[in-house]
């Protein structure tokens, strides 16, 4: 007996992306779990009103990008991402384009620290987010593929630069053309992401990696993680000289007190080493 053909989800957008914030961490979700969380156009335009409003919020400090169910993201969904739009002609195809790739935008310019907490699946398009992020763990029986080439397209939307960003050149090239998934240990092992460990380990070590990072200054954090993606693009020259213009702009933003203050806790009341760990920010919140 033949199989229906598939339909549109037909779940409100709003229900596609969920989140709650719990002690200054945003816990975001794809929630498409039957779906295994592929990324639909309504997907991609809430995510972006998702991340909008929690980027300026005082009570987040931390995002974590997870996936409800036994999936991260499996990428762009078949139906209504690509063959949907492609009846409906060029403009819809670049519609969903652009919706995708600026909410992937906005998480790799924000504010705040993000990480990527990869509970399952994570294919294709997928890659777009998990660059997004500043730091990535993985569930070891995570998949990481790019099957692209299996059904005879290249891996687009930024998901072919993704690899060669994240591999070593052979890898990615072997990674890309042979279309042959990557568990969360080989993953970690050739750095796409920093750590693969057991299932019920991993929103534990995501919860630790979050605490550290909420002891930092957040405008230092801001701006380092902006730092350390454009430098990679620049010869060392022009590097030294966009740090030294960031530091300068770090100052004007607050980065100058929380520096004498930190310098203060070092020097005079010896209560803070910077190669053990953050200095106490929060006096200068009682000031």
């Amino acid at each position: 007996m033949a199989k229906a053909p598939s339909q549109p989800d037909p779940r409100p957008q709003e229900d596609t992306v969920k989140y709650e914030v719990v002690d200054g961490v945003a816990w975001v979700y794809f929630n498409r779990p039957d779906k295994r969380n592929c990324m639909s156009p309504k997907l991609n335009r809430q995510m972006k009103i998702v991340i909008e409003d929690l980027e300026f919020r005082d009570d987040v400090q931390v995002l974590v990008l997870t996936g409800e169910g036994s999936a991260w993201s499996a990428g762009m969904d078949l139906l209504e991402y690509f063959r949907m739009a492609e009846q409906e002609g060029l403009h819809a195809i670049r519609s969903n384009q652009r919706e995708a790739y600026s909410w992937w935008e906005r998480l790799r310019w924000f504010e705040k620290p993000t990480v990527a907490m990869i509970n399952g699946w994570c294919f294709g398009g997928a890659y777009g987010p998990l660059f997004a992020c500043d730091l990535a763990y993985c569930s070891d029986d995570a998949q990481f593929g790019l099957s692209e080439i299996n059904w005879a397209i290249l891996p687009g939307g930024g998901a072919s630069k993704v690899a060669a960003e994240l591999l070593p050149f052979r890898d990615a090239m072997y990674h890309a053309m042979m279309g042959e998934n990557l568990t969360g240990p080989e993953a970690a092992k050739l750095r796409m992401v920093n750590e693969s460990l057991p299932a019920d380990k991993l929103k534990e070590r995501v919860l630790e990696v979050c605490e550290v990072l909420k002891k930092k200054d957040s405008q230092a954090l801001r701006a380092t993680k902006w730092a350390m993606r454009r430098v990679t693009e620049m010869t060392y020259d022009n590097a030294e000289d966009y740090l030294i213009r960031a530091q300068e702009a770090l100052n004007q933003f607050g980065g100058l007190e929380s520096r004498k203050e930190a310098t203060r806790q070092f020097l005079d009341a010896k209560t803070f080493k910077p190669g053990l760990g953050a200095f106490d920010k929060s006096t200068l919140d009682k000031d």
